[in-house]
């Protein structure tokens, strides 16, 4: 049942553990590259590149009809002015590059679809109709809606033209990015002359990567990568003239020491196995760098039940910090609560070094206390629309800047490496329910409780598998009907911790009318028309 007047509740889904990363990737610097060997990669990388962007093209042509048999003539073609290995290593990164457009292309005509739905919506609404929190109301003035309705038109023949491509299989990719290729038009507005320009959209384009082959010399044979960081690259068939080693290979004069993970690359390549190589230019600063990557066994997690044993650390994702709060294994919160601030404005290298910060801070606490963290499991990709948050600029502008991706997947991969779990949690009203059950009782005269920190204990008690309501004192003696019923606070496991308590000779008893302490334990007989949604742990209404 639902109470009149109020919308009904969607499903909580359960939490999990998180699971760990499965791949690795290091970096360092190409150091004492000579003017030979920056000419020779950037020869190498050029035609590399053409190759590649023919691949991309021929593989576009054939949409949804490619097999495993044009793709074996791709290589073939490939072979032929490069290496088989190169030319496995395009192909294999033209399918990826492919199959990237593909699930964009199919978001992109999901975000237009759900554009088209809350305008047509809007426009059936009379103008000025009033919203509910789960869709928007009306236009504001005629105006608005007409020019909406000239919208609405524009985005359905958008998204007729996107439907076709996607069932006839067409993608279109930019190698070498579409924003770098408009900024070639608006030079002044991205602060470029024409040459860094061309740097930049001939750094992007090249190619320069090969994929690692277990059982080989040191798990790469087209850059190759010795332990004491010697680095020599197989020259395609037509730069074979500029090798200075044998077997058509070219070494670098620089050489290679990773600061991080050095040890676990060092015992990949010297027991031969595979390790991915890519080197790329910075034209920005002048600099070469390696990168390596390897897959890895996933983290193999704990179970749920040992993750919520000691309790955990509850953490509310914000726009500019996380509010975590420590809660033990009943839920109950402990000690102060914890704020860790990140600044998201400046440049993309400012804004990651801001998040790793903020994560690393948080996870000594969390490794301080042996516990581990519970967060939200949020995805934002389809509250962004302008359709349904146009007027709310300011609003939108917050959800889309907020880091989650990026914060998701750096705290996996961080607690991965300090033995830390994380657990996911539904965000489902944890920020209305906490600040209902849980910001005014927890405020005291020395300290004033946010409702981010108040979500953070609602998404702790939600990891524990306890319910968000918090449970009062016993109210005043002979207040019961006003203050309501006795709910005493009572570990999960505790038996018949629902029941009515045992009757007690006395004044407050003998009061009690007949067959009242009946119905005590039962909540369906209470102030609510409802039991507890994460109680019942059943759905409403869809």
């Amino acid at each position: 049942m639902v109470e009149a007047g109020k919308e009904p509740l969607r499903r909580i889904d359960p939490p999990f553990v998180a699971l760990g990363p499965s791949g690795v990737a290091i970096r360092d610097r190409l150091k004492h590259l000579t003017a030979q060997d920056e000419e020779v990669l950037r020869l190498v990388g050029d035609h590399l590149g053409s190759l590649a962007g023919k691949d991309l093209k021929a593989r576009s042509a054939t949409g949804l009809k490619h097999d495993t048999g044009q793709w074996a003539e791709r290589k073939r073609a490939l072979t032929a002015e490069s290496s088989s290995r190169w030319a496995g290593s395009i192909t294999k990164a033209t399918h990826d590059q492919w199959a990237l457009a593909r699930r964009s292309q199919l978001a992109h005509v999901h975000n237009l679809e759900a554009a088209v739905a809350t305008i047509t919506h809007r426009l059936s609404l009379p103008v000025g109709a009033k919203g509910s929190k789960r869709a928007p109301g009306g236009y504001h003035s005629a105006q608005e809606w007409f020019a909406k309705s000239r919208r609405l038109r524009l985005l359905r023949d958008r998204l007729q033209r996107q439907r076709a491509d996607y069932e006839a299989g067409r993608v279109r990719v930019v190698r070498g990015g579409k924003r770098l290729l408009g900024n070639r038009h608006n030079l002044d507005v991205a602060q470029l002359t024409e040459t860094e320009w061309r740097a930049r959209w001939q750094a992007r384009r090249r190619f320069l990567s090969a994929d690692g082959e277990s059982g080989k010399r040191y798990g790469n044979e087209t850059i190759r990568l010795t332990p004491d960081g010697q680095v020599s690259i197989k020259l395609p068939a037509p730069l074979a003239h500029l090798a200075n080693a044998a077997h058509g290979r070219y070494i670098l004069a620089a050489k290679v020491s990773f600061a991080h993970r050095g040890d676990q690359w060092r015992d990949r390549v010297s027991a031969n196995r595979a390790v991915a190589y890519r080197i790329s230019e910075d034209t920005d600063r002048g600099r070469w760098y390696l990168t390596a990557s390897w897959t890895i066994p996933s983290v193999k997690t704990v179970p749920l039940q040992t993750a919520r044993s000691g309790g955990l650390i509850g953490v509310d994702t914000n726009a500019d910090h996380l509010a975590a709060w420590r809660l033990d294994e009943h839920g109950n919160p402990a000690g102060e609560p914890r704020r860790f601030d990140y600044d998201l404005s400046g440049t993309t290298s400012h804004r990651d070094a801001q998040v790793r910060h903020a994560l690393i801070r948080l996870l000594r606490w969390a490794q301080h206390h042996n516990l581990a963290v519970a967060i939200e499991d949020l995805d934002f990709s389809a509250e962004k629309t302008r359709e349904k948050y146009g007027r709310h600029k300011r609003f939108r502008q917050l959800i889309s800047g907020m880091p989650i991706s990026k914060l998701r997947n750096r705290l996996v991969t961080m607690a991965a490496e300090l033995g830390i779990t994380i657990v996911a949690v539904d965000p489902a009203y944890t920020t209305k329910w906490g600040a209902q059950h849980w910001q005014k009782p927890l405020t005291s005269t020395d300290r004033t409780v946010t409702r981010h920190q108040a979500a953070s204990v609602a998404i702790g008690r939600r990891g524990l598998g306890h319910p968000i309501r918090r449970r009062t004192a016993p109210p005043p003696h002979d207040q019961s009907d006003r203050a309501g019923h006795r709910t005493v606070q009572a570990a999960p496991e505790t038996p018949r911790r629902q029941e009515p308590r045992p009757r007690v000779p006395g004044p407050r008893t003998r009061s009690a009318p007949p067959k009242r302490e009946a119905n005590t334990g039962n909540q369906d007989t209470q102030h609510r028309s409802g039991r507890p949604t994460e109680h019942a742990q059943l759905t409403l209404s869809p």
